[in-house]
């Protein structure tokens, strides 16, 4: 299981990390945090010697209830980010945050070599054609809503088989378009109720019956913070646990604010062989 980024293939039977970026000034748990070029490459420099393989670099803030960003002000925070970063780290697997397909073309331009899309090809009717023609692995997520809709009411038939319906419609919909690299996010907390998230967190290897890489991103989120009633500065050992059980049902990416102790999450499951 194998995805090309930039010509290297990157083996992704042997789970990997990938570290968050927030370029945002009201991400939920580290917004604000990285404004300045110092900031930033200390911060990347820092995640990848912990042993990241991709940085996930975002300008729009989907945390529920997020402000909507403009594309104009989401392309004016993004682009200078990944040009900073290529120049200062050559070989670095930058994969871009974003729904919207003109912001993912001029990040791959700049150098970004992933596109990852909260939206899973729903907001933004020409994405599938940009991932195509970019011929760049996609993450594709599933959303229910907006960010700014999704968490007032969300209703499934069923949770786990709705949402792997909605991937094989649009796994099928990227074949056609010759899209190869695709990964698929159940997208914890996006639009899904505590319950839906652990329903989906029990259930994760079915996932793999779409014969897809899996990416998980549970890191400090709501799911673990509000169930232990303790704030998002607070969750990194219920992160970790969370991130051991995804590991366990078959997950292949793990997008994390805290690398290193992702990757020795990762190293503890694999001695499991």
């Amino acid at each position: 299981m194998t995805i090309n980024c930039k010509g290297t293939l990157i083996d992704l039977t042997s789970p990997k990390v990938m570290g968050i970026l927030n370029i945002t000034p009201d991400s939920f748990f580290d917004g604000g945090k990285y404004k300045d070029e110092h900031a930033i490459l200390s911060q990347t420099e820092k995640m990848l010697q912990e042993g990241a393989t991709f940085i996930d670099v975002g300008a729009y803030s989907s945390r529920p209830g997020a402000k909507h960003v403009s594309e104009a002000e989401e392309l004016q925070r993004i682009v200078p980010v990944i040009k900073l970063l290529v120049k200062h780290f050559p070989d670095i697997l930058i994969s871009v945050d974003s729904f919207r397909s003109a912001v993912v073309k001029e990040s791959i331009n700049a150098g970004a070599s992933i596109i990852n899309d909260i939206s899973g090809g729903v907001q933004d009717d020409k994405m599938f054609a940009a991932v195509a023609s970019l011929q760049v692995p996609y993450i594709m997520m599933h959303m229910q809503g907006t960010p700014q809709s999704m968490q007032l009411n969300p209703v499934y038939e069923n949770v786990v088989t709705d949402i792997i319906s909605f991937f094989a419609a649009q796994l099928r919909k990227l074949r056609e378009l010759k899209v190869n690299d695709v990964i698929i996010d159940v997208g914890f907390g996006f639009g899904k109720t505590t319950e839906h998230n652990y329903e989906l967190l029990k259930k994760l290897s079915l996932f793999e019956n779409l014969e897809v890489p899996i990416l998980t991103g549970v890191s400090r989120k709501s799911m673990l913070y509000k169930t232990l009633d303790i704030i998002p500065q607070e969750a990194l050992n219920a992160t970790t646990v969370a991130n051991t059980i995804a590991l366990l049902n078959g997950t292949n990416i793990l997008r994390v604010h805290d690398v290193k102790e992702a990757v020795e999450a990762v190293k503890i499951v694999r001695q499991l062989g």
